[in-house]
C-alpha cells in the first residue's frame, strides 16, 4: 500500500478497507486481518491500524468479536456507500465545480465526456 501526503494514514487505511467492501472483495461477515497482521503487511505502526479499525467500527462498517478478530459488519456496503457519498459531496464536489467553472466546461459537454468514458470502460 502506498500512502499519499495530505491525508492521515489511518484514513487511507480506512479507505482501502472501504474500497474492498465496495468492490465486493470483502463481504458481510468476512474476517479481516488482525491489527498486527495488517500493520506488518502494509508496514505501519499497529496503533495506526488500530485507529483505522476504531474509525470503521464507530461507523458500523466493521465489528470486533473479542478474542476472535475483526469482521465486515452488517449492511457494510450501504454504510460505506453513504459515508463515501457524503464525503465526496462535502469535500470533492465543490472543488470539482470550481474546476469546471474555471475551465468553462458545461454539463452538456461533461455528459458527453462521461458517456465516452463509460463506453471505453465497457469495451
Amino acid at each position: 500500500m502506498e500512502f499519499k501526503d495530505g491525508k492521515a494514514i489511518y484514513l487511507q487505511i480506512a479507505d482501502y478497507i472501504s474500497e474492498n467492501i465496495l468492490k465486493g472483495e470483502w463481504k458481510e461477515g468476512d474476517r479481516i486481518a488482525s491489527v498486527r497482521e495488517f500493520a506488518v503487511d502494509i508496514e505501519v505502526n499497529p496503533n495506526t491500524v488500530m485507529r483505522a479499525y476504531a474509525y470503521l467500527q464507530d461507523e458500523g462498517i466493521i465489528y470486533n468479536k473479542r478474542g476472535i478478530g475483526y469482521f465486515v459488519g452488517e449492511d457494510s456496503m450501504d454504510k460505506v456507500m453513504t459515508l463515501k457519498k457524503e464525503d465526496f459531496i462535502r469535500k470533492e464536489l465543490p472543488y470539482f465545480f470550481r474546476i469546471l467553472e474555471m475551465l468553462k466546461i458545461d454539463f452538456d459537454s461533461l455528459k458527453v465526456m462521461y458517456d465516452e468514458y463509460q463506453s471505453e470502460r465497457s469495451a
